[in-house]
């Protein structure tokens, strides 16, 4: 797998909501219009990847504080029938992205 293609998908979706399902759980859901705005916009500009959080380089994980509260994001890659992961997430057209931005305490 081409970590560098993955990690270049992963950001195109992170920074544009382009290339992939965007996903808000019930937590960030229930919180105000301006919150969410908040939220989605501090994921777009999230860039705080280190070895800790970002292991294998493929921008696929994120956490940050909004208001006090951890957030978090996870991009998971699966088959264009999400019935199983994909075989290669460096392939667009074999991979359906899907991103979970979620309040720590769902996970």
């Amino acid at each position: 797998m081409n970590t560098e293609k993955i990690r270049l998908l992963n950001d195109i979706l992170r920074k544009t909501f382009i290339g992939g399902q965007v996903m808000l759980t019930t937590g960030i859901r229930a919180k105000s219009a301006e919150d969410q705005a908040e939220i989605l916009q501090k994921v777009r500009l999230f860039n705080e990847f280190t070895k800790a959080n970002d292991p294998y380089g493929e921008h696929d994980f994120g956490r940050f504080t909004h208001n006090g509260e951890d957030i978090m994001f996870k991009i998971d890659y699966y088959n264009k029938t999400y019935d199983r992961m994909s075989d290669d997430p460096s392939n667009p057209d074999i991979t359906n992205r899907i991103m979970i931005i979620m309040c720590a305490d769902e996970y």
